[in-house]
C-alpha cells in the first residue's frame, strides 16, 4: 500500500474557501517539541505551515520553476485581476463555522498507522449544569441554557477521559478554543492553551488539578480581555505522524462573557449589591408620567431565559462587529445602540409615534424584552413597535445578559436639540398666542435612555464608570440611529468634546427654554428663558428595590451654582454653546408673577386647573390670559387642540389671585392618545406694560389598573393558577381587548384576546401554570385596546421549594 500524503493546506492562495489541515511537509518531532514549549511559536491554522517547511522551501522553489516555464503562455493569455491584499474575508459572525480536521497529518503517514494506538480522547465533561461548580462560581446559575456559560478573566473547570491514563512524561496534548469561520490567534479567535503548571491572573492558561484513572480535572483561566461570545473547544493530542483531535461536539460549546467581578475586567464593579442589581436582577421598573406625577411599571428584562443569550449575540452577527471587538465594550455599546433600533439597519425595533399600531403590538402593550428579542432572532425582521422605554427596556437585557452592568435611566422634561446650541424657541405671536407654525421644538415629557458600566480608556482619566447609551433614533451620529457611549462625568462637568454624542445629550439635560415674541418689524423680543425646566428630575430604580433613585446631581450641578457656570463655560469652550441673542431684546417681567397647577385628574372624569397671578407691585394691572391645552405624544409633539379658554383678570397691588378653569372629559376623550398626555401652555399679557408671562406645564391622567392574585399553594414544579381582574370604568364599551401576563421564572409569556368589555363590567381572566424557579418573582400584566392603553398591573410572588 503505498505511503499517504497529507492535503496540502488552501489558505492563502484560495480565498479561505476550506479549513484543511493545520500545517503539512515532512516535519521532525523535535520540531513539534520545541513548538509546544513556547505559546509565541505554537502552531496556529496560518503560521505552522510556514514556520517549518524550510526543509523543502528549495524543493518547491525548482518545481515552481518548472510550472512557471510550462503554463507561462496560458497565463499570458489569462491574466488575473491583481489584488494587493490577501486579507482574510470579514468575520464577523459568531455561528459561522469551518471543519476542522480530526487528523492533521505531517507529512507522508506510513503503512499500519492506527491513530487508536495513540492516547485519544474518549469523552469531556463540562461541569455545565446550574448546581456545579462552573456555574455557581460564575454567577451564571440563572441562565435557562445547556452549554457552559463563564466569565472572562476567572477560572473553569472541565474533566477529560482518555482511553488510558495520561502519561504526562511522554503524552502531549493542548486544548484549542475556536470562534467564528477564520480561527486566527492574533484576532483571538483561535486560543490554543498549553497544560502547565501554574495559572496566571491576566493570560490564558490550564494546569491538572486532579487525576484519577483515565481522566483528568483541569483548571482553565480565560484573558480578562478576550472576546466574549460562544466558543468551540477542541482537545488535540501530538503524535509522532500528526495531531489527533477531537471531533466537532457541539455539547462542547462555551460561552465566554463579561465578568463585573473580576478586577482586570473593563466592566469590574466592586460592590456586590449592585452587581446583583445591575447584571443579575432580570426584572426593572421604567418610571413614565412627568415630574410632578410619576409613575411606574416593571419591565421584564430576562436575560437568563431560554434562547435569550444566542439573541444577543446574534445582534452583533446582525450589527456586522468583527468578532476582534468583541470584547471591547465601548465597541459593543455603540453598534448595539444603532443595532436596537430599526432605522438604517434593519435593526430590533421599529418606533411608531402616531398613535397608529394597526400592523404590530402597541409599544405599551409590551411587557418584557423576551418575546421582541425571541421573534427577532426567528424572523430576522423589526418587530413592530416600541417607544423610548422599549428601547431602553430591550437594551438594558443585552447589555446585562453579556455581562455588561446596566441600568435603566428617565430624564423628566427631556429636550431633544438638533443642533446642540442648548437652547429650545417657543415662539408667541401679538395676543401672547403660542404660534404652532413658527414652534418646532418640543419637550418631552420623559426620554428612558440606558447607563453601561465600564472604564473608558480613550478618555482621560477619571471619565469611565456610567456611560449614556441611547437605542432610541433621534439624531444621526456618525451617519447612523445610535447615540453613545458618553461619560455621565464627562457630560456633568462640561467636557463635550469626549466621544461619543456628548454634546446631544449634555443638551438633553441642560437646554434652556426662550419664550420669543416676533414684532412686525421682525424683531425679536424674548419675553422669558427658563433655566430650569429641562432636566429637571433624572431617575433610575434603587439598589434592591422598587422606589425610585434620584441621580441628577450626577448629570448636573445645583442650577446656578459656581460649579454649574464652570460647567457651562467649560461646554461653551469645547464649542456647544447657547445661541447669541442677536436682534432680540430681553426685558424680564419682575412686577406680576404667574403660577399654574392642575387637580388630580382620572381618565374620564372632569377636573379643574388654576392660574394664579401674584402681584408684588403697588399698582393695578388687568392681563389677559390665554389657556390653550392640547393632548399631546409623550414626546411633547401636539396631535389636537381640545381646549381654548380666554379671560381678562384685575390684578390688585401685593396681592394674589387665582382663577380655575374646568376641564370636561367630553372636551378630551375622542381624541385622546396612548399615555393620556395633556400640554397646557398658559400665556398673559399685562396691559398696562405690555410684557408677556408664559409657562407651560405637562399633565398625565390616572389610567386604572389591572388586579393580580394566585390561588393554590406557589411551589415549584406544581400547578398553580394566576387570576387578572380588569373593571372598565369608562362610560363606553372596550373593544377589541388583549391582554398579556408574564413573570420570568414563573411563566413564559401568556397573550388573550377578548372581543368586548361593556361599561362597569368586570372581566376575569384565570391562568394555569407550573412555577420552575424558586425565590421571590414577578407577575407583569397589561392590557391594551383602542381607547384605552398603558394600563397595567404587577403582583410579587414567593416561589417555595418543593
Amino acid at each position: 500500500m503505498p505511503a499517504v500524503v497529507a492535503d496540502p493546506p488552501r489558505w492563502h492562495g484560495e480565498g479561505l474557501t476550506n479549513l484543511s489541515a493545520l500545517s503539512y511537509c515532512n516535519r521532525k518531532e523535535e520540531d513539534i517539541q520545541r513548538l509546544l514549549k513556547s505559546l509565541q511559536l505554537f502552531p496556529c491554522f496560518h503560521c505552522t505551515a510556514e514556520i517549518l517547511q524550510g526543509r523543502r522551501k528549495k524543493k518547491r522553489l525548482s518545481e515552481k520553476k518548472y510550472r512557471m516555464s510550462e503554463t507561462m503562455s496560458t497565463n499570458e493569455e489569462k491574466k488575473l485581476p491583481l489584488n494587493g491584499r490577501r486579507a482574510i474575508p470579514p468575520n464577523n459572525s459568531n455561528d459561522e463555522e469551518n471543519e476542522v480536521p480530526e487528523m492533521e497529518a505531517f507529512g507522508l503517514i506510513p503503512r499500519g498507522f492506527n491513530p487508536r494506538d495513540y492516547l485519544r480522547v474518549e469523552d469531556i465533561y463540562m461541569f455545565k449544569d446550574p448546581h456545579e461548580i462552573n456555574k455557581q462560581e460564575h454567577h451564571t446559575d440563572k441562565y435557562y441554557n445547556p452549554k457552559l456559560i463563564v466569565r472572562r478573566g476567572q477560572s473553569f473547570q472541565i474533566q477529560i477521559y482518555f482511553n488510558r491514563p495520561y502519561k504526562p512524561e511522554t503524552d502531549r496534548f493542548w486544548l484549542e478554543f475556536l470562534m467564528g469561520r477564520y480561527p486566527q490567534q492574533n484576532k483571538g479567535t483561535y486560543i490554543p492553551i498549553l497544560v502547565g503548571n501554574v495559572l496566571k491572573p491576566g493570560q490564558w492558561g490550564a494546569k491538572i488539578i486532579h487525576r484519577e484513572n483515565n481522566s483528568i480535572r483541569l483548571s482553565i483561566m480565560s484573558s480578562p480581555t478576550c472576546i466574549i461570545g460562544k466558543f468551540r473547544l477542541y482537545v488535540a493530542v501530538l503524535t509522532p505522524f500528526g495531531i489527533l483531535r477531537t471531533r466537532r461536539n457541539s455539547a462542547t460549546d462555551t460561552y465566554i462573557l463579561f465578568n463585573p467581578w473580576c478586577q482586570m475586567d473593563a466592566v469590574y464593579l466592586d460592590d456586590e449589591k449592585e452587581r446583583e442589581e445591575y447584571v443579575l436582577n432580570d426584572i426593572g421598573i421604567v418610571f413614565h408620567g412627568n415630574v410632578e406625577d410619576i409613575k411606574s411599571r416593571s419591565w421584564s428584562y430576562g436575560q437568563f431565559e431560554e434562547n435569550v443569550l444566542d439573541a444577543c449575540l446574534f445582534l452583533m452577527d446582525k450589527a456586522e462587529l468583527e468578532l476582534s471587538g468583541r470584547g471591547n465594550p465601548i465597541k459593543i455599546c455603540r453598534v448595539a445602540s444603532a443595532v436596537i433600533n430599526s432605522r438604517d439597519d434593519n435593526g430590533v425595533i421599529a418606533g411608531s409615534w402616531n398613535n397608529s399600531y394597526d400592523y404590530g403590538v402597541a409599544p405599551s402593550a409590551w411587557t418584557g424584552s423576551v418575546d421582541i428579542l425571541l421573534e427577532y432572532y426567528s424572523s430576522k425582521q423589526p418587530v413592530r413597535y416600541g417607544q423610548c422605554w422599549v428601547f431602553a427596556g430591550v437594551f438594558n437585557t443585552f447589555l446585562r445578559c453579556l455581562g455588561i452592568p446596566a441600568r435603566l435611566v428617565t430624564n423628566y422634561s427631556s429636550a431633544h436639540d438638533n443642533n446642540a446650541n442648548l437652547r429650545l424657541d417657543f415662539f408667541l405671536d401679538d395676543e401672547g398666542k403660542v404660534d404652532t407654525r413658527l414652534t418646532k421644538d418640543s419637550v418631552w415629557n420623559y426620554h428612558c435612555w440606558n447607563e453601561a458600566w465600564m472604564t473608558r480608556p480613550d478618555l482621560p482619566v477619571g471619565f469611565g464608570g456610567w456611560q449614556v447609551v441611547d437605542g432610541t433614533p433621534q439624531e444621526t451620529s456618525d451617519g447612523m440611529y445610535r447615540c453613545g457611549p458618553a461619560s455621565v462625568q464627562a457630560i456633568k462637568h462640561g467636557h463635550v468634546c469626549f466621544q461619543f454624542d456628548s454634546p446631544f445629550v449634555y443638551a438633553e439635560v441642560n437646554s434652556d427654554i426662550f419664550y420669543t415674541k416676533m414684532e412686525k418689524n421682525g424683531t425679536q423680543v424674548v419675553e422669558k428663558i427658563d433655566t430650569t425646566h429641562i432636566g429637571q428630575l433624572i431617575v433610575t430604580k434603587e439598589v434592591g428595590g422598587d422606589r425610585m433613585m434620584d441621580i441628577t446631581a450626577e448629570y448636573k450641578f445645583r442650577e446656578g451654582s459656581d460649579e454649574e457656570r464652570l460647567a457651562l463655560e467649560t461646554a461653551v469652550m469645547y464649542g456647544v454653546k447657547k445661541q447669541s441673542i442677536q436682534d432680540t431684546t430681553y426685558q424680564p417681567q419682575t412686577d406680576v408673577e404667574m403660577d399654574f397647577q392642575a387637580q388630580k385628574a382620572v381618565l374620564g372624569n372632569d377636573f379643574k386647573v388654576t392660574i394664579t397671578f401674584r402681584n408684588k407691585s403697588r399698582n393695578s394691572y388687568t392681563a389677559t390670559t390665554y389657556l390653550s391645552g392640547n393632548i399631546v405624544f409623550y414626546t411633547g409633539v401636539t396631535k389636537s387642540e381640545f381646549k381654548k379658554h380666554s379671560f381678562s383678570a384685575k390684578l390688585q397691588p401685593s396681592s394674589s389671585s387665582s382663577f380655575d378653569i374646568v376641564i370636561k372629559s367630553s372636551e378630551y376623550m375622542s381624541d385622546l392618545l396612548e399615555q393620556a398626555s395633556f400640554h397646557f401652555f398658559v400665556t398673559a399679557r399685562i396691559n398696562e406694560t405690555g410684557k408677556i408671562l408664559a409657562m407651560q406645564k405637562a399633565i398625565v391622567l390616572e389610567i386604572p389598573t389591572l388586579r393580580i392574585k394566585t390561588k393554590g399553594e406557589l411551589v415549584a414544579g406544581k400547578e398553580t393558577s394566576v387570576i387578572v381582574e380588569f373593571t372598565n370604568p369608562l362610560k363606553q364599551t372596550l373593544e377589541n381587548v388583549t391582554l398579556r401576563l408574564e413573570g420570568p421564572g414563573v411563566l413564559r409569556t401568556i397573550k388573550k384576546q377578548f372581543g368586548r368589555i361593556p361599561m362597569n363590567s368586570t372581566l376575569t381572566w384565570e391562568i394555569k401554570c407550573i412555577p420552575m424557579r424558586p425565590g421571590l418573582r414577578k407577575l407583569i400584566a397589561s392590557l391594551s385596546c383602542d381607547a384605552l392603553r398603558h394600563v397595567y398591573g404587577e403582583l410579587n410572588v414567593q416561589i417555595q421549594k418543593p
